[in-house]
């Protein structure tokens, strides 16, 4: 088994590539240790040193590490928990995995604002970001304003205000003159 990596625009976070499916449709996020209970793989993970967060695309595993620590150090680790996982035959996640759009439900007045949000979503934003080891996923719209949670090589990345300010709100006010602003939420 081969398993390449790419840097981010995220300087903490590396995306592997194992040259398989890792999730089956939609990403799962485990921003701390705690939350890796039902993934044997980012158990895995989480048990190097240094890694503060893992992040399932559909054929990616994003790792975020601690600031302090080098890539040098603790890729080679990883590289062996990812590789034992896939060899190993355990599922990545265990039990029945929810296939969601990983987007918040909306059940208030603006509906049809919130569908024509998640579409553009869905075929121009999520596409980018997953292509740098993230996921960008709708959390909220209230008064114009769209709430974004940023997942993977997003969360924590220097540039991620910029494409959401220059890049994603300029595209769904372009598309959605109800948007007046986008801003992230956090987990």
């Amino acid at each position: 088994m081969f398993i390449q990596t790419e840097s981010t625009p995220n300087p903490a976070t590396l995306k592997f590539l194992p040259g398989q499916p890792v999730m089956e449709a939609g990403t799962a996020d485990f921003p701390a240790p705690e939350a890796a209970g039902s993934s044997p793989l980012a158990q895995r993970v989480f048990a190097v040193e240094g890694v503060t967060g893992v992040f399932f695309g559909l054929d990616f595993v994003t790792v975020t590490k601690a600031e302090a620590v080098e890539w040098d150090h603790i890729k080679p680790a990883i590289l062996g928990a990812i590789m034992e996982h896939f060899q190993s035959g355990q599922p990545v996640i265990e039990g029945d995995q929810e296939q969601t759009t990983g987007h918040a439900a909306h059940d208030g007045p603006d509906g049809e604002i919130v569908t024509q949000i998640k579409e553009l979503l869905d075929t121009r934003v999520r596409p980018a970001v997953a292509q740098d080891g993230g996921d960008i996923t709708f959390h909220g719209f209230d008064r114009g304003i769209v709430y974004l949670h940023m997942q993977g090589a997003c969360a924590g990345c220097p540039s991620s205000t910029l494409t959401l300010k220059m890049g994603i709100e300029n595209l769904l006010r372009h598309y959605i003159p109800e948007v007046v602003e986008v801003r992230p939420v956090a987990a």
